[in-house]
């Protein structure tokens, strides 16, 4: 039977050829046959996880710098575990394939009461619940897998968001025909009247605007639009910004980059060249409360040209299906292209000025800790900045060229960077991998350092110790007991979950010992860094001071 090929390897192979080369989960009976084949599959790497949660984290952060990403676990038990994590990818449209092992489809048919089920001999109250947040589901058999494998793994692809396969235990293993070509052969192209009637209609108002301006968003990383969002650009010569979900999507130290737009809480000058633009060409963009200042923008939709993956829509009218590579590449070659001093263009290299840093005596502060580690990104990094503290500290930190920065302000689910950062290591081991994260989010997922440790991954994490859950303090309940956390000896973590001699551990209060655990960093090639930072509990970003009053005022 090891030279037949089946249902198992048709699926290992699908995934294989979308790019995917580690799979994440927890082991249960209901998969670990199947993970006997993944196991011995060439070019794909098993990643066990300390819990099915964090793999789902774990692929999130995976797919968002691999492009897509999947993960196995036993039916139940697991994948309620993992669903949390699957929103938080639907949400935010990370495609991640989510493989549950099944009983038998003999027990499933005769509604047996068997473990990891609510005793009803009902086998659909979870994937009906994985309805919700996925955009594809199947039940594999022998006859319908090839066709159901294939659907749903171009949903994954082409949507950008989760899908759900569930494979019984005696269904991986039966004989199936290879697959006659590539999944991916067929691609989607854009709708050639469509596109004609977008460049008749919309490049006149374009043309006829007096300060037009580009605001891009996460989708562009998702369709891995970056380079097309350039050669727009500098083809238009408009002005940039970003928002923080989508930050680093066009390279920031460009000089028609101006910033990052939260709404009110901008900059005076970012504020004024996007509220008060006569067009405004959003490029991948979804306005959530947490990226714009509480819903605080002040431009007219009147005012925007809204281009998506596959849509463009302006002026209440919808041009599909046009892609948004297509798009932006026809829509440059029509548009007039204007010159930089007639566009009043202030750079964020020209607001400030990005002096040497200077160590002073002292404790750490917000301020200080965040415009330190914008001296210690390099290019090509990966920042991971959890929600809360790190964020919104992150967001205004101008990034250096081709530094991917991931977040998840619309999900929020705190805790979730730091199984992402294995993920995203693992998705490019020659990017140096950075992550902010506080000790509140520090403490619902700390056990995936012991994973790291076993993958021998080498990425640099600060541990912010203010003290418990400084974000929720600023929206409500300052000196409330909910927002306290036992206090952790956190710089022994590495040590309890791993062999000594894979980590380096510092903790760090004043600005001096800050600058020598970075130095020591710099340095350090061979090991996971982990570095302690304490910083006063009332402290906080600016940013995050602001917007957390209108979380506040939005709750009432």
């Amino acid at each position: 039977m090891k030279n037949v090929f089946t249902v198992g390897n048709y699926l290992l192979d699908r995934l294989s050829e979308l790019g995917i080369r580690h799979i994440f989960g927890v082991p249960g009976d209901y998969n670990l046959s199947f993970l006997d084949d993944v196991i011995e599959y060439e070019g794909i790497d098993w990643v066990g996880n300390c819990n099915e949660l964090n793999a789902a984290y774990a692929a999130d952060g995976y797919a968002r710098v691999n492009g897509i990403a999947a993960l196995i676990t036993t039916f139940g038990v697991g994948e309620l575990s993992a669903i949390n994590g699957i929103a938080g990818s639907y949400a935010e449209n990370v495609p991640v394939v989510k493989i549950t092992g099944l009983p038998t489809t003999k027990v499933i048919n005769d509604g047996l009461y068997v473990h990891h089920t609510l005793g009803d001999g009902k086998f659909d109250h979870f994937s009906n619940m994985f309805k919700e947040v996925t955009v594809a589901q199947t039940l594999l058999t022998q006859e319908n897998a090839a066709q159901e494998i294939d659907r749903v793994l171009l949903s994954c692809w082409r949507e950008k968001r989760p899908v759900h396969i569930n494979l019984p235990i005696d269904v991986y293993n039966k004989p199936i025909n290879k697959p006659s070509k590539r999944l991916l052969d067929d691609i989607v192209s854009s709708n050639q009247d469509a596109l004609h009637q977008l460049l008749t209609e919309i490049t006149p108002i374009i043309n006829q605007a007096k300060s037009p301006v580009i605001l891009a968003d996460y989708e562009v990383y998702r369709y891995q639009a970056q380079e097309m969002l350039q050669h727009f650009a500098e083809k238009t010569g408009f002005p940039v910004a970003t928002l923080s979900m989508g930050k680093g999507v066009f390279n920031e130290e460009h000089p028609q980059f101006i910033g990052v737009y939260n709404g009110d809480l901008s900059s005076p000058y970012i504020q004024q060249r996007i509220d008060q633009a006569d067009c405004i060409i959003s490029i991948g963009v979804k306005l959530t409360d947490s990226i714009t200042g509480g819903f605080s923008h002040g431009f007219s939709e009147e005012t925007v040209i809204h281009i998506h993956p596959f849509s463009v829509k302006a002026k209440n009218k919808k041009y599909a299906p046009v892609t948004m590579n297509e798009a932006l590449l026809s829509l440059s070659n029509e548009i007039e292209q204007r010159n930089f001093e007639d566009l009043n263009i202030i750079s964020v290299n020209s607001q400030t000025t990005k002096d040497q840093y200077v160590v002073k005596e002292g404790m750490i502060t917000q301020k200080c800790f965040f415009e330190r580690i914008s001296h210690f990104l390099k290019e090509k990094d990966v920042l991971l900045a959890e929600q809360g503290t790190s964020f919104f500290g992150a967001t205004m930190m101008p990034l250096p060229k081709d530094t991917t920065f991931i977040g998840q302000p619309l999900w929020g689910s705190i805790g979730f960077t730091l199984p992402a950062l294995l993920g995203t290591q693992l998705a490019d081991q020659s990017r140096r991998n950075i992550l902010l994260i506080g000790d509140g989010s520090f403490q619902l997922t700390a056990q995936e350092i012991s994973t790291m440790l076993r993958q021998q991954i080498k990425p640099i994490i600060f541990l912010i110790n203010n003290d418990g859950y400084t974000v929720e303090r600023a929206i409500h309940g300052e000196d409330q007991v909910y927002n306290d956390i036992q206090m952790w000896d956190y710089q022994k973590i590495p040590d309890v979950l791993g062999p000594k001699e894979r980590s380096l551990t510092f903790k760090v209060q004043t600005e001096p010992e800050l600058e020598e655990a970075l130095e020591a960093a710099e340095r350090d090639r061979d090991h996971l860094i982990f570095i302690e930072v304490v910083m006063d509990r009332d402290d906080k970003p600016e940013l995050l001071n602001h917007i957390s009053k209108r979380f506040a005022t939005q709750n009432i």
